[in-house]
């Protein structure tokens, strides 16, 4: 991966700004995480549903201050999502716009990204996926579980680090992008945007979903999904057996050769040629499939996959 004074700039990312007394309060009844309650020195997700509890957004809620949260997501799908939160700040005291112009984000990883961060004053203190620090304006958390990788934001204006200058080489895009599979990161683009109920995408393992907040959009049904049964449909991780030359997509649906249906969440290329992919799938081989998803544009008939394991367990 890259040295960390060459770090990855993470040009696919978008950042929404919202900002005001009203800031936290608004999102808190939006979103499925306790925005409120969120310390300062942690980045949570969250996710942002229509009615039926399905997944319209997956945020990384950076807080900057307490009247002021970062929104981080896919750029494909920030005018979609800025769009939706407008319609509901009515009379709240607060401005919601898209300030991915303002900031840059790079991604650090590999053994000597911890020097290159504590050199900066941007290590973060605790251990866990989320945990934040502050230098000035510039901000440093975890990303995944892995502790050798982080995400690195400052604002255009001040800059990073004296030395560090953003790659954006192919290689390192993909070997980023085929560490976020393999960390069981969920993301949703647009084409799969409201196809997956918050549990089918593990929101609720990754600690994204919030049981005991007050109401927000879809908490309905996610809290029935919840309480009330097991979820038959998980986001799975997957390797296709052998080399291939058609991508997979987000949106992707097909077969897998043992008769579970699945739909992709996302896929990346492996240097051998192999396909790495997450897809919502029966947990269970030969489950009955109740909620098999419709044939996509791109339909994959009886794939030979092996099963991965996730760095986090899925419930029983």
């Amino acid at each position: 991966m890259h040295s960390p004074l060459t770090p990855l700039a993470l040009e696919q990312l978008a950042w929404i700004a919202v900002r005001g007394p009203d800031a936290r309060r608004f999102l808190h009844g939006q979103v499925s995480q306790d925005v409120t309650g969120q310390p300062l020195d942690r980045v949570a997700l969250a996710g942002l549903h229509n009615p039926q509890g399905r997944t319209a957004a997956i945020l990384r809620l950076v807080p900057l201050a307490e009247d002021a949260v970062l929104l981080g997501l896919p750029t494909e799908i920030a005018p979609a999502v800025i769009q939706r939160l407008r319609r509901y700040v009515l009379r709240s005291k607060l401005t919601l716009d898209d300030a991915s112009a303002a900031w840059e984000a790079v991604g650090l990883a590999g053994p000597e990204a911890c020097t290159a961060l504590a050199a900066a004053g941007l290590l973060p203190a605790g251990p866990g996926v989320g945990a934040l620090a502050r230098q000035g304006e510039r901000l440093a958390w975890r990303h995944a579980a892995d502790p050798q990788r982080f995400i690195v934001l400052a604002p255009r204006a001040t800059g990073l680090p004296d030395g560090w200058q953003p790659g954006t080489e192919a290689t390192a895009r993909l070997a980023w992008h085929a560490a976020d599979v393999a960390a069981g990161l969920p993301q949703v683009y647009a084409a799969t945007a409201e196809a997956f109920v918050a549990q089918m995408l593990n929101l609720d393992v990754l600690q994204a979903i919030a049981f005991d907040k007050g109401c927000y959009t879809g908490q309905e049904v996610i809290a029935r999904a919840h309480y009330r049964g097991r979820v038959k449909r998980r986001m799975q991780r997957f390797v296709t057996m052998a080399a291939s030359t058609a991508p997979l997509l987000p949106g992707d649906s097909g077969t897998l050769a043992d008769g579970r249906s699945f739909r992709v969440v996302d896929a990346a290329p492996l240097p051998d040629g192999r396909l790495a992919f997450l897809a919502v799938a029966p947990v269970a081989a030969g489950a009955v499939d109740e909620e098999a998803p419709a044939p996509s544009a791109a339909t994959v008939t009886r794939l030979a996959v092996a099963t991965l394991p996730l760095p986090y367990a899925l419930p029983d």
